[in-house]
């Protein structure tokens, strides 16, 4: 079988996931199809689901990826990417388990790395590690499946109204502004459906702004701050992929003194997490003045009406350039990233027989509980 290579590098725009987001992500992807330079680089959607991995024709034909080497069939060839860009929301393409799987095969991506994109997917220790660097956020409330937690105890530490959200998802998926103890319940329960923590923080009065950056070689661009007034009783879902729903103004109507702050925070919480590629962080900007992390996005999305094609047109850039930049600039994942190979006689390893998946020991535990009648995992 012959391998395809052409002049065109091969970009893969991975899409789907495995999560309630995974509509958005395929919004994502076919926005980014359209900022790549198609002149430059041949572009393929590849979806990603629990169910299959594929790569989508312009005709609607379904090809098959091949997992070992994410590679595919193609006029009888088979095809390599040079570059992988992750548009996943969710997991596995925010959380690191994609990026994991790029690093061993040797294939560059578009996003974070594995420890960071594992930190940033986790808002509460995200959070915890950027209090180290004086970065300001909502006192907060951890659960985990199972923990016992008291409603009262939760109103008297964070006050009343507070935000229930998953610990582990975005787009608002599961967020909830609860105004008393007793609309907890139901809050924490939806908050559960969509992952395996939940976060109540308390709420932050003030302004929404949201401000994207990325960094290849010597060069730091950050872009415009967008203030984001949502009509909904918060920025929700709603109101995320619904123009009628929010305005969206950039750049925001601050002084250029908080303008200047956001964008040199934003440049320091890129460096202090090590980001890669583009991404975008959300504040809140208190009637006094103080900025508030809400929380940081490194797959930012990239449909019609998100925050980053805005900021960039904004800008006076050109979002094609930005693209180019990201796609030949973007270092090689460490060395000793290989393209796994089947053995001699082309049969893939299987587990052995009866083969079962680890067990923690006896006695041990999946994570740690709180004490009896504790809240949680507390700031």
């Amino acid at each position: 079988m012959e391998t395809l290579r052409n002049i065109r590098k091969k970009i893969a725009v991975v899409a789907g996931g495995y999560s309630s987001e995974s509509g958005i992500s395929i919004r994502s992807a076919q926005g980014v199809k359209t900022f790549i330079d198609p002149e430059r680089y041949e572009i393929h959607i590849v979806l990603i689901t629990k169910d299959k991995w594929i790569v989508q024709q312009n005709n609607d034909t379904e090809i098959p990826v091949n997992k070992n080497d994410f590679s595919f069939i193609q006029e009888g060839q088979k095809v390599f990417f040079d570059f992988a860009y992750i548009t996943i929301h969710g997991t596995p393409g925010e959380n690191g388990l994609l990026q994991g799987y790029f690093d061993m095969l040797g294939i560059p991506y578009s996003s974070c790395g594995v420890l960071t994109s594992a930190l940033t997917f986790n808002k509460y220790f995200c959070n915890k590690f950027l209090n180290n660097f004086g970065v300001k956020t909502a006192k907060s409330v951890l659960l985990r499946k199972d923990d016992p937690w008291n409603a009262m105890d939760i109103q008297q530490e964070l006050g009343m109204p507070v935000f229930v959200k998953p610990n582990d998802s975005g787009s608002s998926y599961g967020v909830t502004k609860v105004t008393s103890a007793g609309q907890l319940t139901t809050a924490i329960s939806g908050a559960f459906k969509e992952g395996t923590d939940t976060l109540v923080e308390s709420f932050m009065p003030g302004t929404e702004v949201t401000c994207g950056c990325y960094k290849i070689k010597d060069k730091t661009t950050v872009l415009p701050v967008t203030e984001v007034i949502s009509k909904n009783e918060f920025f929700d879902f709603d109101a995320k992929y619904n123009p009628n729903s929010v305005e969206e103004i950039t750049p925001a109507r601050i002084s250029g003194k908080l303008t200047e702050e956001i964008q040199t925070l934003t440049s320091n919480i890129y460096n202090w997490i090590e980001a890669k590629g583009i991404i975008r962080i959300d504040y809140i900007i208190s009637p006094d003045g103080e900025i508030n992390l809400l929380e940081v996005n490194t797959v930012p999305g990239m449909t019609t009406t998100s925050f980053i094609p805005q900021q960039i047109k904004a800008a006076g850039l050109n979002i094609r350039d930005i693209f180019t930049e990201i796609i030949e600039n973007t270092p090689q994942p460490p060395e000793g990233g290989v393209t796994p190979q089947p053995p001699e006689g082309g049969v893939t390893p299987q587990p052995p027989e009866g083969g079962v998946t680890p067990q923690p020991p006896e006695g041990g535990v999946g994570s740690p509980k709180s004490p009896s009648g504790d809240l949680g995992v507390r700031d």
